[in-house]
């Protein structure tokens, strides 16, 4: 059996490595779709090499490059309708896309009952509620592809449940953070840090705005938040009974060991690879079965393991590292709390990548959003989409200020 495999954000980082999964899987899978936002020159590059059957660029703009760069053999179309119609198609989506922008695709793909191989965790963080709903559609499957997020989805698929059927026996969960690249140091010492400084990666190699999140661990702070919708009390099928307060995060940072499971007898599971993103995207692919690409493999019997063979772990820096202990005030209001903190944050990031300010700036922008929050709440798409336009506004007023 052929499983056709749509993807969306596809030459982003995370698309890109699944068309490399896909290459060295083999037989077993077809591309059916490939979608951007805006890469016309790669996307015409990547569908000319594997063939799909449809394209999408996001950026109605380019369409007419696009079709002409493509045989006619391939359909062609624009906008974010359109990559949400892939997504409806598919057996499997691969949800690449950066930002909130990604939230339509994530919703068409579960509603159609299908499998998504998320590592969008914005639109799951937004609009956890509706994304939920959604979830909650026969035949549909979310399986995660972010690193942490993949490890404990495959440390609890070892974990018998209770045969009485009682309470899990998951007690919590252990979410590992490399420390980013200015690990160790001061918030005095961070308030001039520059933009290439954020973006070198001690063990990742990420698009820039994943990047600047590690680097301000508001990629941990989110992780927390989207750990708690996919294993957590609301989390249905896939929960396992825990709350907000019984996820940690240690930072790790030697990038071993993702995530690690701790169950009510004391043992702790973890899940340990070189850092490599292949691995997550083909465990999701192939789920329930496993890839036979050994990626991110370790070998034991190096005498260079992992560097000098250490593993060493450390609490993070709270005051050094702010939007962490912001994003799980914004799980804690709950409502569209979150999705104003995501909004802010996208705003902020694109700011400082942009040189419009400093790097300490994000956490105070994304402070100053969430105090300002209204308290609504996230029961419908319309109130997310309303909240996400609120908080950018809000947070484009302070942007301005600034400057």
């Amino acid at each position: 059996m052929t499983i056709e495999v749509a993807i969306a954000g596809s030459t982003g980082s995370i698309g890109t490595q699944t068309l490399e999964v896909l290459a060295r899987a083999g037989e077993g899978y077809r591309v059916v779709s490939l979608s951007a936002g805006r890469s016309a020159d790669l996307l015409i590059r990547q569908a000319l090499e594997v063939r799909p059957d449809v394209v999408v660029i996001g950026d109605t703009a380019h369409e007419a490059e696009v079709r002409a760069g493509l045989p006619s053999s391939i359909r062609v179309y624009s906008g974010t309708d359109a990559m949400a119609d892939c997504a409806r198609q598919a057996d499997v989506t691969v949800n690449g896309i950066v930002g909130f922008a990604g939230l339509p695709v994530t919703l068409a793909c579960l509603e159609a009952g299908r499998r998504l191989a998320l590592a969008n965790k914005e639109s799951l963080i937004a609009a956890g509620p509706v994304v939920q709903r959604a979830r909650r559609t026969p035949g549909a499957e979310l399986v995660p592809v972010d690193s942490e997020h993949a490890a404990i989805h495959m440390c609890l698929r070892g974990i018998d449940a209770p045969a009485d059927g009682g309470p899990s026996r998951v007690s919590r969960l252990q979410i590992t953070a490399s420390g980013g690249p200015f690990r160790g140091r001061t918030i005095e010492q961070l308030a001039s840090v520059s933009v290439a400084e954020a973006l070198a990666h001690p063990t990742w190699s990420m698009g820039p705005k994943i990047t600047i999140d590690s680097s301000t661990l508001m990629n941990k702070g989110l992780e927390v938040i989207e750990a708690n919708e996919l294993f957590g009390i609301p989390a249905g099928d896939a929960g396992v009974g825990l709350s907000l307060d019984d996820i940690d995060v240690v930072v790790h940072p030697q990038s071993i060991i993702h995530s690690m499971v701790t169950l009510t007898d004391g043992a702790t599971i973890a899940q340990l690879s070189t850092p490599d993103m292949r691995l997550p995207i083909g465990y999701a692919l192939a789920y329930p079965d496993r890839s036979n690409t050994p990626f991110g493999a370790i070998d034991w019997t190096s005498p260079d393991l992992f560097g000098n063979g250490t593993l060493t772990f450390e609490l993070p820096d709270r005051r050094a590292f702010p939007c962490l202990d912001l994003a799980f005030a914004a799980a804690r209001l709950a409502g569209t709390a979150p999705a104003w903190l995501n909004a802010s944050n996208e705003l902020a990031v694109a700011a400082f990548l942009q040189g419009r300010i400093g790097w300490t700036d994000i956490a105070r922008i994304n402070q100053s959003v969430l105090e300002r929050h209204d308290g609504g709440t996230a029961e419908s798409l319309d109130d997310v989409l309303a909240a996400d336009h609120e908080a950018r506004v809000r947070a484009d007023e302070l942007l301005k200020q600034l400057r």
